[in-house]
């Protein structure tokens, strides 16, 4: 909603108002409406009175203490001295060309002891996070959609837990606790609803959920002493589901995250569909105020802004897409280290607040008053002296000054990062991995903003997004790392070429270069996937050449993909001699046998053919398939061997195949279209090679559902050629005498 909520003091009384169409004033309308909430407006109002600012005077019976507007559908929460009161949001249709926003008092949440949707709750060392179920008419439960955070002032009465001891020598403290889902209700802080909507048809039911309870102890921490531990900026960052074209004007909630924050340290937790934490920030000095955003994490000190990196996008990416982690897609890990990108020195930073790509940073000049605060007394933590503090009018102070500190834009500090990162390049360590990592999620959590589509950048975000990838995938390929497997996922993501990718790591000439674990395993499966993509003369022979030093086993695999195509037989074959020297085996002999019909030595063919018995050599295929059959956009394709085979050893091809079926390498319906497309035979067309495999199959598959459906085929096709006087056009492997036995 476009509004602002105040709490103002006058003559020691306080009111809560809010200020609806206020950007009337700047244009220079000076008319001004009070009005209560929930007054009936369609008397009052008119056409020429849409031009002014209402006040909307909010009533309570606790005086405010706090307030937290939702990001998600502009619900408002207030904090008073024992409960929590939710004013909704309402959109109000005077006529076709006015539309009033007003407020309506939904809910009040009793909170005993711990001094919608989602709320987060801390006092001076306790969090509690909670959401509002809403039940249905059906009695299922529907989470209420929207996020608000209090830091609430805690009561200066006596706990029912703790003995409030008024000795300057003693602190007592409850032990740390921190209890995730379903065991913070094991906190025993009891929360009662009060729904204050007149009951209706559409009245909508709450139950509350506890989702987090953290609490923490004074410590005696580099950066004061332990009565100065006190919790600050607690914060819910939603985290919206990737625009897209079809659902541009829709915003989807996809992540919520909590923050909050000691002196020292700062804890931030993912609480979606589970809660946990997922990065510590500990900082260089005593931090007065942060504030979170899906990018960032700013922090101000008594003497610097500080900027973090976050983990938001890299957890919010893996609850939108399945894929992630997988060998399709990537994305840095959560658990990846936070680092400082940015150290600004200003003078008594006092207020911090975030807007879009700006920083709103209020500071007061005071050097006396910020010594003071370097060099804090020991007192009692005494919840009565914080909750009675005295108030100085600002007004008549000196030296208040206010920044507003834009941003640098995503692309360039996604340059300033890449370029950082080649400092490391030829280091090899994991800290280029880490900066690019960092990199990536910069890029990743703006192509996740719900105005990315809108944005000037689109297109160069889209494509530093793609080179982030590419980068990755070049580290992961050249370093010598754990996580050596991820390099085939990032160079996916970057859209290269294998080609692209070679031209990247590989270096020109015949030198020999030592390759790393990343860069094999990406070749390795983008050559056994069957890509479209087919490699020229040259680096088809620089990939034989790479996985005959790094892998040799791989050759005969490497050599039958359709990817290597265009490699030279010849150069082929003297590999596979020196390797056969070492490890000979049936299948290297095959692909021996492929590589000179490619070349037409068919003297060659014949000998490495008649090395072995026809039985061993139909056994062989099973170790590699592809020299039969190949796969073209899903479709499976003979090779060249198949044709040879068919004209000169058919007996052998239908061996082959049988064994390939018997041990899982082609399914029945693959091999119709195989022999299918082998024989050139329309689709209703049954050549006599496809029924010689059927029949074959018949003697030695134990599967009874293939049995019948065999059975059924070859009945089908002997009536067929009786009723038809059709004789098969070739000669049967097998001749009546041999089937009836």
């Amino acid at each position: 909603g476009d509004y602002l909520v105040t709490i103002e003091e006058k003559s020691k009384a306080t009111f809560l108002r809010a200020y609806v169409n206020w950007r009337c004033m700047s244009a220079g309308s000076s008319r001004v409406c009070v009005r209560m909430v929930g007054h009936k407006m369609e008397e009052s109002y008119s056409e020429n009175l849409k031009e002014q600012m209402s006040v909307v005077e909010m009533p309570l019976s606790d005086p405010p203490l706090c307030i937290s507007c939702c990001p998600v559908n502009g619900d408002l929460l207030v904090g008073c001295k024992n409960k929590l009161v939710m004013f909704c949001l309402k959109y109000l249709v005077i006529n076709q060309n006015l539309t009033l926003l007003d407020f309506e008092r939904s809910l009040i949440l009793h909170i005993d002891n711990l001094n919608p949707a989602h709320i987060a709750i801390t006092t001076e060392l306790d969090v509690l996070i909670l959401k509002l179920v809403q039940q249905s008419a059906d009695g299922t439960e529907q989470c209420a959609l929207g996020v608000n955070t209090l830091e609430k002032p805690v009561d200066g009465g006596s706990s029912t837990h703790t003995l409030q001891l008024e000795l300057d020598e003693f602190i007592v403290c409850q032990k740390p606790m921190e209890l995730l889902g379903e065991e913070s209700k094991l906190c025993e802080i009891p929360i009662t609803l009060e729904s204050t909507e007149l009951p209706t048809e559409d009245t909508k039911h709450f139950q509350v959920q506890y989702l987090l309870f953290r609490r923490f102890t004074p410590d005696q921490s580099p950066f004061g002493f332990c009565e100065e531990t006190k919790l600050h900026s607690v914060q819910l960052l939603p985290v919206y589901q990737t625009a897209h074209e079809e659902t541009e004007n829709k915003r989807e909630l996809l992540s919520l995250f909590c923050f909050f924050s000691l002196p020292h340290v700062g804890y931030l937790y993912a609480i979606g569909k589970s809660v946990e934490l997922i990065s510590t920030y500990q900082y260089s000095e005593k931090s007065e105020q942060a504030v979170l955003t899906p990018q960032f994490l700013h922090v101000i000190t008594s003497e610097n802004l500080q900027c973090f990196t976050v983990r938001c996008s890299a957890a919010a990416a893996r609850d939108e897409d399945p894929y992630i982690d997988t060998t399709v897609k990537a994305c840095p890990p959560v658990a990846l280290d936070v680092c400082t990108l940015r150290m600004q020195l200003f003078i008594g930073p006092r207020a911090i607040c975030h807007f879009k790509n700006h920083i709103i940073l209020l500071t007061k000049a005071d050097m006396e008053d910020i010594t003071e605060r370097r060099k804090p007394t020991r007192k009692m933590l005494s919840r009565k002296a914080d909750s009675t503090k005295s108030r100085t009018n600002s007004e008549s102070e000196p030296g208040w000054n206010l920044y507003i500190i834009n941003t640098v834009s995503t692309v360039q500090l996604y340059r300033e990062m890449v370029d950082y990162s080649r400092t490391y390049e030829n280091v090899k360590t994991e800290s280029c991995i880490h900066l690019l990592s960092e990199a990536h999620l910069l890029v990743r959590a703006a192509i996740m903003d719900p105005s990315f589509l809108k944005s000037d950048e689109k297109e160069e975000l889209l494509r530093a997004f793609r080179e982030s990838c590419a980068f990755l995938g070049d580290c992961y390929s050249r370093f010598d790392t754990k996580d050596y497997h991820l390099a085939l996922p990032y160079y996916r993501m970057s859209g290269l070429t294998m080609t692209e990718v070679l031209k990247r790591l590989v270096s020109e000439g015949d030198e020999i270069q030592t390759y790393e674990r990343g860069f094999i395993f990406y070749l390795t499966h983008s050559i056994n996937e069957d890509l479209n993509e087919e490699l020229s003369k040259e680096s088809a022979n620089k990939v034989l050449q790479i996985f005959y030093l790094a892998d040799p086993v791989q050759l005969p695999c490497i050599l039958c993909s359709p990817c290597m195509r265009n490699v030279c037989p010849l150069t082929a074959v003297k590999y596979l001699q020196k390797v056969e020297k070492i490890m000979p085996s049936v299948v290297l002999t095959l692909t021996k046998a492929f590589m000179a019909l490619k070349m037409g030595d068919l003297m060659m063919y014949e000998r490495e053919m008649d090395s072995y018995k026809e039985t061993i050599l139909a056994c062989g295929f099973i170790g590699q398939p592809k020299l039969l059959r190949q796969r073209k956009e899903g479709i499976v394709v003979p090779t060249e061997f198949a044709v040879h085979l068919k004209e000169m050893q058919p007996g052998l091809l239908v061996a082959a195949t049988v064994a390939l079926h018997e041990n899982s390498k082609i399914e029945l319906e693959e091999a119709d279209t195989f022999f299918k497309m082998l024989c050139s035979n329309s689709e209703n067309t049954i050549p006599q090679l496809l029924v010689d495999f059927w029949e074959a199959l018949l003697v030695v598959c134990s599967n009874e559902e293939i049995l019948q459906e065999l059975l059924l085929r070859v009945t089908s096709q002997y009536v067929w050629r009786i009723s038809k006087h059709q004789l098969p056009e070739t000669k049967p492997l097998k001749t009546t005498e041999d089937l009836v036995s």
